[in-house]
């Protein structure tokens, strides 16, 4: 099969993790780099990558199948739609856009020029979370009561010397719980409210290093979400879930979901239940869900190729990532005004 020719537009570290996964990968050849940098040049030169100062000149330049829009937030709609433009299916990585207008721009010139796009939020092509997800569509908890999540750690303090990263949409739930807002909607369905409240007293920042949400699902359960960058714990997805090498592993969960008949723990996959009925003093039969542990990511690029062929849909689409976009951005906003906040409020936002 003729390989499958991707360009990745910004060099930056998820730019370098797919272009890592592309290069050793004879299922795919790199187009090219479009990144100003001079770190950018470097980089391509010494893997031997077309490099490219912007967009445009890439393009152009090498007609890719493919593109992946891995640059700073705030550019994801013009470049988004500069290779919408040319026809050219794109992942964008998460959040699809830093705003509800962007993202919903990026949504409507895909249906215009009939072009697929796909946003980049990973985990859904990790063998756990379909697990749990296809566990608990199937049933296997019932009718879903209550979700927890958390993600609580520490960051290195050098990890704030980038000034953007103390400014609001810089904080922990832009960057990190976006990430776990989307497993809920893939595992627990879609989020309809958000009621948060956010702080910055540990570090003392412009941009919060704390959240706490409750979440009120299109089912009729609840859910909370705890997050933060400055407390001391094992209990967040890079350190349970063996994703990534470059974290220590650890045999936590950093989400439990309940049901009528059974709880769940993600990522251990460990399911309690009561065996022929049962309730409170009865004891549980504790079981642990069948899953492989992968690097989602070449899963993820394997799937956009076949998109891009036309074999496949889209697992997580630009809308898609627009409604995890906007139950994200509804934490900030509950927590500026006091209330609960309807998702479906923000996504009708004109697309201009």
């Amino acid at each position: 099969m003729t390989p499958t020719r991707i360009a990745v537009i910004g060099a930056g570290l998820i730019g370098r993790k797919h272009l890592s996964i592309l290069k050793d990968d004879p299922a795919f050849e790199v187009a090219g780099i479009a990144d100003p940098s001079p770190q950018a040049a470097a980089y391509a030169r010494e893997n031997g990558f077309r490099h490219f100062a912007n967009t445009e000149a890439l393009l152009g330049a090498t007609k890719p199948d493919g593109a992946i829009v891995a640059g700073p937030n705030a550019t994801h709609r013009e470049t988004a739609l500069a290779c919408l433009a040319r026809k050219i299916p794109i992942i964008v990585e998460k959040p699809i856009a830093d705003t509800i207008v962007d993202a919903l721009a990026i949504v409507a010139a895909a249906t215009q020029a009939n072009v697929p796009v796909l946003t980049g939020h990973h985990r859904r092509h990790n063998p756990i979370m379909i697990a749990a997800r296809d566990f608990v569509a199937a049933g296997g908890l019932g009718k879903l009561v209550a979700v927890n999540a958390t993600w609580l750690c520490r960051k290195p303090d050098d990890y704030f010397d980038m000034t953007w990263r103390r400014e609001p949409g810089g904080g922990p739930v832009l960057i990190n719980a976006i990430h776990d807002i989307d497993c809920l909607r893939m595992v627990c369905g879609e989020i309809e409210s958000v009621q948060a409240a956010t702080a910055n007293s540990t570090r003392g920042f412009a941009v919060e290093d704390t959240a706490a949400c409750v979440l009120t699902f299109a089912n009729g359960a609840l859910g909370t979400l705890i997050v933060s960058d400055s407390a001391a714990t094992p209990w967040n997805w890079e350190l349970t879930s063996r994703e990534n090498p470059m974290y220590p592993s650890e045999t936590e969960n950093c989400f439990t979901i309940a049901g009528t008949t059974g709880g769940l723990a993600v990522p251990t996959l460990q399911h309690w239940s009561y065996d022929g009925g049962g309730a409170w003093t009865d004891a549980l039969t504790r079981r642990t869900l069948n899953a492989t542990h992968a690097d989602p990511y070449p899963r993820q690029l394997h799937h956009f190729a076949c998109v891009i062929r036309g074999e496949e849909k889209p697992v997580i689409d630009g809308m898609e990532g627009a409604r995890t976009l906007a139950a994200t951005l509804a934490i900030a906003e509950s927590a500026k005004t006091g209330g609960p906040v309807p998702v479906a409020t923000l996504l009708q936002q004109p697309s201009g």
